[in-house]
């Protein structure tokens, strides 16, 4: 997530990939006053600014649990506690910032074919493991395996962005929403935190059981992007 007070827009990191790009290329032109969330190492050494002004003192931000204090177990970067935090929900981040600046600030974010995006995540979530279980038994798995975004980008079920990118338009709607902010176009997007998902085949992964299974847990973003199969 960045919040850019030198050009008033909000951008919402969304879809894995593509959002990771974006940060990378919007940090180039982000100044001292805003905020950009943290993120793993290999990530911010790409990003012109690591991470910077996310942490915040606010009477609805979350506490550390108790637990995890007791236990000495680290604070993430993800964690509610830290402030602002990479994949916050948009109620949080209109919270912390006040209406003003939600409502006069441009907000966008991006989405991704939630069957495409799944396939991806499994890819993203199974790199590490010598054999990887296969996709049937990986969605089995329902905490580990949902990804949804669509939190991100709504408040009280609604959308609350001003722009809704599309990932299989990337480049196109990423121009779009730089000119409307009054951005150089000309911002390339690295390649950055990708899955080794092969490209255009993420049908061949499902069965006619794994396609309802996700169509279910995504119905919202499905129906108000217009997404089929």
């Amino acid at each position: 997530m960045i919040v850019s007070h030198t050009h008033k827009f909000i951008f919402m990191k969304t879809v894995k990939t593509a959002s990771s790009s974006m940060e990378i290329a919007l940090s180039q032109v982000c100044g001292a006053e805003d905020i950009i969330t943290p993120t793993r190492g290999d990530l911010a050494d790409q990003r012109a600014i690591a991470g910077q002004n996310y942490r915040i003192e606010h009477p609805d931000k979350p506490n550390r649990p108790l637990w995890r204090r007791v236990l000495g177990r680290p604070e993430r970067l993800y964690h509610p506690s830290v402030g602002f935090y990479e994949h916050m929900p948009a109620f949080r981040a209109r919270q912390y910032l006040g209406e003003a600046v939600w409502k006069s600030y441009y907000k966008f974010a991006f989405v991704r074919n939630p069957w495409d995006a799944q396939v991806s995540i499994y890819f993203y979530k199974t790199r590490d493991l010598a054999q990887r279980p296969s996709f049937q038994s990986f969605l089995t798995q329902t905490k580990q395996a949902r990804y949804s975004s669509w939190d991100i980008y709504t408040i009280d079920n609604k959308v609350a962005v001003d722009f809704v990118g599309r990932y299989e338009n990337v480049n196109g709607d990423f121009k779009a929403a730089l000119k409307t902010i009054g951005l150089p176009s000309g911002l390339d997007l690295p390649i950055a935190n990708a899955s080794d998902k092969p490209k255009d085949r993420y049908r061949e992964f499902y069965d006619s059981r794994s396609t309802a299974l996700v169509a279910g847990w995504y119905a919202s973003e499905i129906k108000a992007h217009g997404y089929i199969f």
